[in-house]
């Protein structure tokens, strides 16, 4: 079961033993409406962490998802610089500049995005609707940071096919141009994170990392979903270009 965000003060009920739990919508089928997309509906209206998003103005449910990640490994600070690849719906970018654009001692720090869906624009983030693996991408990114990078952060996914295999390799694939962009911009002890899919094939990817990163860990938020395969890659301590 998900667990409420902290904080949560959505509806609930007590059962039988007097144990608190949330209280289940259920959706009815319409005409024209699969059951798969009744059943996705209906998760959606009884996740909490979807509900506590509404609540606190976040684009998404991911952005707790980062808050969790940032609460375990503190990468988040102020005035650091931040490159979310794969950002829409923007709800990391939103989580970054409220605590990295506060800025110390004349700091100040920088959030840049980019996609290829649109994104609603935020205050103070750059955000770029293109394909992050275009040949041009990386140099306009580079060319906003207008420096290095503290954090390099990838929670881009490609089209599902269904067939686990080609859906891992294909996560996979996305996060080595993730870290190849990383290499070339985070500052000596960035951090470098991004999402992968349980289910193995990374080896590769892990090689790397640990070649160029003084810790490599692996983390499931809780707020990612019980049912999925998703993980993250955190990389601690880039140490740097020789």
């Amino acid at each position: 079961m998900t667990k409420p965000p902290r904080g949560f003060k959505g509806s609930k009920r007590r059962n039988s033993s007097g144990t608190l739990r949330m209280k289940h919508e259920k959706v009815k089928t319409a005409r024209g409406r699969k059951y798969s997309s009744k059943l996705w509906l209906e998760r959606q209206l009884n996740d909490p962490y979807v509900l506590e998003a509404k609540r606190q103005g976040y684009r998404s449910r991911a952005a707790f998802k980062l808050i969790q990640l940032d609460e375990k490994f503190h990468f988040l600070k102020s005035g650091a610089r931040v490159v979310d690849l794969g950002a829409a719906p923007g709800g990391w970018c939103q989580v970054a500049s409220k605590i990295v654009l506060k800025g110390k001692n004349g700091h100040h720090g920088k959030v840049i995005g980019i996609d290829l869906l649109e994104m609603e624009p935020l205050p103070d983030v750059t955000l770029f609707e293109k394909d992050f693996t275009d040949d041009d991408a990386p140099d306009m990114l580079k060319e906003a940071l207008g420096g290095e990078a503290d954090v390099v952060m990838s929670d881009m996914a490609a089209w599902a096919t269904g067939h686990k295999s080609t859906d891992h390799l294909r996560i996979i694939g996305l996060s080595e141009i993730a870290l190849h962009f990383a290499l070339e911009v985070l500052t000596p002890g960035g951090l470098f994170l991004s999402k992968v899919l349980q289910g193995g094939g990374e080896d590769e990817l892990l090689n790397t990392l640990k070649k160029h990163f003084k810790a490599v860990k692996h983390a499931k938020p809780e707020a990612s979903r019980s049912d999925s395969a998703e993980m993250y890659v955190v990389a601690i301590g880039f140490k740097g270009r020789s």
